[in-house]
């Protein structure tokens, strides 16, 4: 295993998301030294929204070990995308970044364009980035926080997931990112729990749409994992116990919850799944 098994979270806070991984105290663990790869996506090419940093970055690293290029795709973050690169490009493997907006169903069309344009293909795509704005109560959620919510957790996964297909055939494969909150529920997070609901409905129905054409599409449920989205959106006090309530008793680092990614996204691994959901929460989801 990595580094720091379970790591002290000081507490902190960043005031703007979805955050900046290189002020966060300690810096997420994305990069597993004991994780070899053995060629599973030799010769593949896979986007992945907000693989600047955290579970996004663990994925990228993990994929490039195998033998992908990668098409990082952030919101503003640009020193820890050019991270991101960094760590892929020692792998031995393409990195391209691509900053935008996925709110916007034209700039989802432009990155997978640039995507197929810079790197020659497309065969995964991994739908990742995500906000969430905590409030006690529904009656503090705004219509712009709502509707920037669902702009940003589900109606990009459409647009993105549109836009991809046009290159996208049989033995591809489409990994979401949806969370613990969409089975437990939080009542801190409504709006967000809801998008997370939306992407496990979202994937299993895209799942159904895509099997004759030998698309696979699968999703991945974190639970606490230590990421730039914590410390920007939580309080202080809830970052320095971030994790602790979960069976294991502490949070998770990114790096695993990579391999779940690569498993979905592997034809070796996982040609007879489609339409299902890998929890990797400490047990979360089992203990309420």
């Amino acid at each position: 295993m990595a580094q720091n098994q379970n790591p002290a979270f000081p507490p902190q806070h960043q005031e703007h998301e979805p955050g900046k991984e290189w002020k966060m105290q300690p810096i997420p663990e994305e990069n597993d030294p004991n994780y070899k790869g053995s060629g599973k996506l030799a010769g593949k090419v896979a986007l992945i929204t907000g693989a600047d940093s955290g579970i996004g970055r663990a994925v990228a690293i993990a994929m490039a070990k195998e033998g992908a290029d990668i098409a990082i795709v952030y919101l503003e973050e640009t020193k820890d995308a050019q991270t991101s690169k960094d760590e892929v490009e020692k792998q031995g493997r393409k990195a391209i970044t691509i900053q935008g907006d996925l709110t916007k169903e034209d700039f989802c069309r432009q990155a997978v364009e640039e995507t197929v344009s810079k790197l020659g293909r497309l065969d995964i795509l991994v739908n990742n980035a995500g906000v969430q704005f905590p409030q006690e109560s529904i009656e503090d959620i705004s219509q712009q926080q709502l509707e920037c919510t669902f702009a940003t957790n589900i109606f990009a996964y459409f647009y993105m997931a549109k836009a991809a297909l046009r290159h996208m055939g049989k033995g591809c494969a489409i990994v979401n990112t949806t969370s613990v909150t969409a089975y437990n529920g939080s009542p801190e997070l409504l709006d967000y729990s809801s998008t997370k609901g939306a992407i496990v409905a979202f994937t299993r129905s895209l799942a159904l749409n895509l099997a004759k054409k030998g698309i696979r599409v699968n999703a991945v449920a974190p639970g606490p994992i230590w990421t730039p989205l914590i410390p920007s959106s939580f309080t202080p006090d809830h970052v320095k116990n971030f994790g602790k309530d979960t069976p294991m008793g502490h949070a998770g680092q990114p790096y695993q919850v990579a391999p779940c990614y690569v498993f979905l996204a592997s034809e070796q691994d996982s040609s007879y799944m489609t339409g299902q959901v890998l929890h990797v929460d400490g047990g979360e989801s089992t203990s309420s």
